[in-house]
């Protein structure tokens, strides 16, 4: 007989515990900034226990639904993290019926650490597979006033754009969010340009091109990574000589910018 979710979910928190190690629960919070509670096990083990147990039982898509639920339910951050690895590993069970619940975790999750994973992997594998049930709702998100919303609804189009859906979805959310201040959602859209360079290089330079004047450093550096090299050389050109006259402008004298769903952001964390 089948284990009940319950006890899965019993088996996979003991084994976070035995993973775990108070020195590293309190590096990984402060390193999150996060109020969630840690437990202490490394990314590497919380994935490892997470997707081994999913493989194990052939989760289908209720049993994958309760569990990762289940596992969710506490503020608990690797229980929150063992969660995301079953979805993404089960994520060609979840389809667009699925969406309010992973908008519901997306809201929840409040950290990078939980919400790139849902979006790029699991509403990203749903985006790939059922591209026109999906669009409406990344399209909302691009406009909330919750900016993992609008950066979920970037990432969401990663794994689409590697299997060559078209460019246009995520470009037409990009330039709403082009001028943010928010450092998650100008990484976010240079994370997205840079993968679909990759593979299509003359679209990104030809939106990039007459954006180039307009998006963060952060946005740049990120976008033109894997372009060819004459590209990425004219388009930082283009950067920094509308950065070099902001600085002779002086301050104050530049535009003010803010985000198309809210007040004036800043950076929270170091990294995304």
């Amino acid at each position: 007989m089948a284990p009940s979710v319950t006890a899965l979910v019993d088996e996979i928190v003991a084994l976070l515990v035995s993973a775990g190690t108070p020195g590293r629960a309190e590096q990984e919070r402060r390193y999150l900034k996060s109020d969630l509670y840690f437990l202490g096990a490394s990314h590497w083990e919380t994935g490892k226990i997470a997707r081994t147990i999913a493989k194990r039982e052939g989760l289908d898509h209720d049993a994958t639904v309760a569990l990762a639920t289940g596992l969710w339910a506490p503020p608990v951050f690797e229980r929150r993290a063992a969660a995301v690895a079953i979805l993404e590993a089960r994520a060609t069970q979840l389809g667009a019926d699925d969406l309010p619940l992973l908008e519901r975790l997306l809201r929840e999750s409040r950290t990078w650490a939980l919400v790139d994973g849902l979006a790029a992997n699991v509403v990203g594998g749903i985006a790939l597979r059922e591209p026109d049930a999906v669009r409406p709702t990344l399209d909302r998100w691009a406009g909330d006033a919750d900016f993992w919303m609008r950066r979920s609804s970037l990432l969401a189009e990663l794994l689409p754009l590697k299997s060559g859906a078209p460019f246009e979805p995520f470009a037409v959310r990009a330039d709403l969010m082009l001028s943010e201040t928010e450092f998650f959602i100008r990484k976010a859209i240079g994370w997205v340009l840079r993968e679909a360079g990759k593979r299509r290089p003359d679209q990104v330079v030809a939106w990039l091109t007459p954006r180039a004047t307009e998006a963060s450093g952060v946005t740049m550096r990120e976008a033109v990574k894997y372009l060819p090299s004459e590209d990425s050389a004219r388009l930082m050109a283009l950067y920094r000589a509308r950065a070099r006259g902001s600085r002779a402008a002086g301050p104050g004298r530049g535009p003010s910018v803010r985000s198309p769903a809210g007040p004036r952001t800043r950076r929270t964390h170091g990294r995304g």
